[in-house]
């Protein structure tokens, strides 16, 4: 089993299948906190099917936050330049800076941003069913535990310190909040010109 903190283990590291992520190998601990660090990577695909069949104004908001977080991270990273706590094992790694973690950003980015929509864009009347609002805190509940352990998994698998995923996910979540509100009191009412412009336009190039 691994042991946070330690840069040198008697066992090889492994990568997870087509790709770059390694865990110790034999521990099955890592094996599944390895496959939980890709959560990031499946958002990406599964916003950009939705977009892609949906096209959905809001979601396309979504993705240009989460996007925009990720530079934010990387512009943090550069500035800050600390270094992950095992760059010896992790040498497959594309940078050598690791404050704040993008995986944990990313993750409360999405979370945090994810509850905000639950409880404040989706209204709620007085009349409220009880399942209505279980389903809310049971999704709420199972967003906020992935994001820690994907943030968990980061320290686990020595790619960053319990710092760097700490700074990550108050960043994230800073982040998520200020995005919420711009798309909402910013975005939300353009919507529906952007929605009538593009309902014109594709009547306009029928008509041709």
């Amino acid at each position: 089993m691994a042991a946070v903190g330690e840069c040198s283990l008697p066992v090889p590291w492994k990568s997870v299948s087509l790709t770059h992520v390694e865990y110790p190998e034999g521990d099955f601990t890592g094996y599944l906190l390895a496959y939980m660090s890709l959560g990031p990577i499946f958002l990406i695909f599964g916003f950009v099917t939705l977009i892609v069949f949906k096209r959905e104004l809001h979601t396309i908001s979504f993705l240009g936050g989460l996007l925009l977080n990720e530079g934010v991270n990387w512009l943090i990273k550069n500035i800050i330049q600390e270094p992950r706590p095992c760059a010896e094992i992790h040498s497959s790694v594309n940078t050598h800076y690791g404050m704040p973690s993008s995986h944990s950003q990313f993750m409360w980015f999405f979370s945090i941003y994810s509850f905000l929509f639950l409880y404040l864009r989706m209204h709620q009347t007085n009349n409220a069913r009880f399942l209505d609002l279980l389903w809310r805190h049971v999704l709420s509940l199972c967003l906020l535990t992935v994001a820690f352990l994907v943030s968990y998994s980061r320290v686990y698998l020595m790619y960053h310190t319990w710092s760097q995923v700490l700074y990550g996910g108050v960043v994230g979540s800073i982040m998520a909040v200020v995005w919420f509100v711009f798309t909402q009191e910013i975005l939300t009412p353009l919507f529906p010109r952007i929605a009538a412009w593009n309902r014109q336009r594709k009547l306009g190039t029928k008509l041709q």
